[in-house]
This record gives structure tokens, C-alpha cells and sequence, in this order.
């Protein structure tokens, strides 16, 4: 009787644990379900959608650029770039970025596997659908250096550097700039959705590819022409589309601020197409629909750290900048000396750098409270702050981008063949060809040898002078 009176009390016991237990559980789960919003949940997961088909985007603008025979290769650097950022970031990227600051320099290991987001706030949104949208970001990133080396990577190679630049500059960069504890978020560094994070160290490390990788075979005397630039314009379009994703879902809300940073967003792009254009009529006598889709793609850059901190009259003012100041940088790169093929580093490392430091010129605390007042509204530390962190942000990149170049060439071998290279890398490197012959045995469109027998004055990648 003693025993059962025991099991008795046991069970009962148990039984008011659990009880007890479920409901606090049930309160968490509405307390939780209370901070959510769902109108700034479903904003957020449409705008991680929209940076997500950025990257294909992208493998369309720098496809259409390349000539015909390297057509495959050069999408597949964007394309390839989804499933090995995705799979890093899911593991323990978002852990090193977002994870509890460790000086102030790298996350700890809080979140490896994603684990322990589910059921809990990032502000008004859920922990995963903030974790989805920034692995957006970190996905498009490496890929945007493949415009600095297209046509003459090895493949292996390539793999092997966005697994580690991602994790070895990506993810730490991302902690200085936007994590609880980063340094230079401590400090006050503007960047409202990836300039320096995103569009510099990305521009930067491409500079530093063009240069350690080496001149396609024949550059500059043999500059193949864009084999299909509606494909480019097709790409650029696309990108327009989905940046609105990218600035305005930085917002993490659909509220003031995301209204404000959709609107610069536009602007900026507009401004930078009609700056290039205008540059572009008074040294070349033509505008080009090229030089259109660098321009708003340059504008676009630009205005990406500023968008939710400077009003629109400054969002224009930021992307026409932009667009004559990527023109330029593009235009000397074959007088200094480097083929940066599809000038990554010309629209996205000047961009980025340029509109990170003019966020520092115009960006208004009124607007955004969380940001700061620029130099033009009283506040000259601002801008301080900004080279601060370009410069942090390009050296570590340029330092960790020569190494890993470096440790790739040695167990790998960073380039082509000079053979696979002349006779094309989809064939040699993917076994396919982008475009096939016809039943009729005849294909439209210039051929392979009249691509590459071109003028400065006919050819063309961003480049005004050529690519």
C-alpha cells in the first residue's frame, strides 16, 4: 500500500510538472507570437526571394558580356556560388556573422546548424526569416568577384575560393559592420545594407584576382565582344528588380523606413544610368545601352550603404556620382595595366567605396534614428568613421584574398590551360556548349573568330574603352 500511495503521489506530481511546464511554454509561445509582425515577416521573406534571384540575375548580366564560347562557365560562377554559401551558412556562417561577439571581431559558436533560432525575434521578425535574408546576401557576394577573372579560372579553383573567402572574409566583415559587439558597428560605421560588406570587399578582392590571376590570353589586343548583350540588359533589369529587395528588406520591416530606402533605391539607380550616359555621349559621341545597364548597376552600388539614411534629393545626387566615377575607373584599367574582365572592381569596389563614404557626407539622423547625422548636417566624425571602415574593411580583404589566391595556386592551380582558354571553357571545363547548332547545321549570330576581331571602338564589357 506504502508503494502504491508513492506511485500515486509520483504520478501526480509528474502530472502537475508537466502542466505546469506546458504552460509555460504555451505563454512563451505567445509572447513569442505577440513580437512577430507578420506584415514585416512577410515583407522580409519576399525580399530574401528578390535578393535571392539577384544571383541569377547576376550569372545573366555577366553571361551576356563574355563571348560565346565561355558563355556556361561564367553562369555557373553565379549560379554555383547558391548551393556552397547556402550550405556554409546554414552550418556556421550565420553563427561566425550574427553569433555572440568575440571581441568584437567574430560570432562564437551560438548558432552553428541554425540551431536555437527557431521560436525566437530578431526585432519584429523571426530569428530564421532574418537568417534566410542575409544568407542571401552572403550568396551573391563571392560571386560578384567572378567578374574579374571570367574566362580563365579553373573551376576547382573557384569552388575552393568562394568556400573560403567566404568564410575567411565574408563572415567577419559582416560581424564588424552588423552584429551586436562588431567593432565598427561599436564605433558608428554606416552601412545600411552592404556597401563596404557587400560591394567593397567584393570589388576589392577582384582587383586583387585580376591582378595575381593574370590578362586573358591576348588581352588587350584581342577583346572579345559582349556575345549577347540582350542578355545583359535582360540580367540588369532583373537586378534592378530585386535590389528593391535587397535595401528596402534591409529595413526588417515594411514600415517608414523601408518606404525610404525603396524610393533612394530607385533613385540611386536612375541617377547613376544618366550620369554614365551623359559621360558616356561626351567622350565616346554615343550612348550605348551598355553603358545604361553599368550605369544604373554602378548607381545601384552607390546608394545600397546609404539607402535608409539619406533623403532622395541625395540618393540622385549619389548615383550620379557613382556613374561618372565608375566610368572613369573603368576606363583607365587597361592604361594601368590589369584585366579586370567584367569590372568587378571598377563598378563595385569604386561604388562601394564611394557610397560608402558619401552615406558619411549625407546621410540625417531624422530620418533613420538608428543612424547618424553626415558631415553636411553638422557632424564631421561621421565621415571619419566611414573611410575608417572602407579601409579596415578593403585591407583585411585584400590581405586574406592574396593568401587565399596564393594557397589555391599552390594546391590547385588557379588558371586554364592556354589551349582550354583559346578554345573555350565551357567545352573544356563543363563538357557543354551554351549554344548548339541547328538541324540545318548553321547558327545566327557572329561567329567565334569575328568576336574576337574587334576594335576598341566595337567592343566592350562596362569598359568605354573596351574589355
Amino acid at each position: 500500500m506504502g508503494s502504491q500511495r508513492r506511485d500515486q503521489q509520483t504520478y501526480t506530481a509528474s502530472k502537475q510538472n508537466l502542466e505546469e511546464t506546458s504552460e509555460k511554454h504555451l505563454l512563451v509561445t505567445l509572447y513569442v507570437m505577440e513580437q512577430v509582425d507578420t506584415g514585416d515577416t512577410a515583407w522580409l521573406l519576399v525580399s530574401a526571394a528578390l535578393v535571392l534571384l539577384m544571383t541569377p540575375a547576376l550569372a545573366l548580366f555577366h553571361g551576356g558580356m563574355v563571348s560565346r564560347k565561355n558563355v556556361l562557365s561564367t553562369i555557373m560562377h553565379s549560379l554555383v556560388a547558391l548551393p556552397i554559401v547556402s550550405i556554409l551558412w546554414a552550418l556556421f556562417g550565420y553563427s561566425l556573422a550574427f553569433g555572440t561577439s568575440r571581441g568584437g571581431l567574430i560570432g562564437g559558436a551560438d548558432f552553428l546548424g541554425l540551431k536555437g533560432l527557431a521560436g525566437q525575434t530578431k526585432g519584429t521578425v523571426p530569428a530564421l526569416s532574418f537568417a534566410a535574408f542575409q544568407m542571401m546576401f552572403a550568396v551573391i557576394t563571392p560571386a560578384l568577384i567572378s567578374g574579374a577573372f571570367a574566362e580563365r579560372m579553373r573551376f576547382s579553383a573557384y569552388v575552393l575560393f568562394v568556400a573560403l573567402w567566404t568564410t575567411l572574409v565574408y563572415f567577419p566583415v559582416a560581424h564588424w559592420v552588423w552584429a551586436e559587439g562588431g567593432w565598427l558597428l561599436k564605433l558608428g560605421a554606416l552601412d545600411f545594407a552592404g556597401g563596404t560588406v557587400v560591394h567593397l570587399t567584393a570589388g576589392i578582392s577582384a582587383l586583387v584576382c585580376a591582378v595575381v590571376i593574370g590578362k586573358r590570353v591576348d588581352y588587350p589586343h584581342r577583346k572579345p565582344l559582349p556575345h549577347n548583350l540582350t542578355m545583359t540588359l535582360t540580367g540588369a533589369g532583373i537586378l534592378w528588380f530585386g535590389w528593391f529587395g535587397f535595401n528596402a528588406g534591409s529595413a526588417l520591416g515594411a514600415g517608414h523606413l523601408a518606404a525610404l530606402s525603396f524610393l533612394a533605391t530607385h533613385l540611386g539607380a536612375a541617377g547613376g544610368a544618366a550620369g554614365w550616359l551623359l559621360v558616356e555621349v561626351r567622350h565616346r559621341r554615343k550612348p550605348t545601352a551598355l553603358g545604361a545597364a553599368s550605369g544604373l548597376v554602378a548607381g545601384l552600388v552607390a546608394i545600397t550603404p546609404a539607402a535608409g539614411f539619406v533623403a532622395p534629393w541625395a540618393a540622385i545626387v549619389i548615383g550620379a556620382l557613382s556613374g561618372v566615377s565608375c566610368y572613369w575607373a573603368v576606363s583607365l584599367k587597361e592604361r594601368l595595366g590589369y584585366d579586370d574582365s567584367l569590372d568587378a572592381f571598377g563598378v563595385h569596389g569604386v561604388g562601394g567605396l564611394l557610397g560608402a563614404l558619401l552615406t558619411g557626407l549625407f546621410a540625417q539622423k531624422s530620418l533613420n534614428g538608428a543612424g547618424a547625422d553626415g558631415l553636411l548636417f553638422g557632424n564631421p566624425r561621421q565621415l571619419g568613421l566611414q573611410v575608417l571602415a572602407c579601409l579596415a574593411a578593403a585591407a583585411y580583404a585584400v590581405v586574406l584574398t592574396l593568401a587565399i589566391l596564393k594557397l589555391l595556386d599552390m594546391a590547385v592551380g588557379l588558371r586554364v590551360s592556354r589551349d582550354d582558354e583559346r578554345e573555350g571553357l565551357d567545352i573544356n571545363l563543363h563538357g557543354e556548349e551554351g549554344y548548339v547548332l541547328s538541324s540545318y547545321g548553321t547558327l545566327t549570330g557572329p561567329s567565334q573568330e569575328e568576336e574576337e576581331s574587334l576594335t576598341p571602338a566595337t567592343s566592350s564589357s562596362f569598359s568605354p574603352e573596351g574589355a
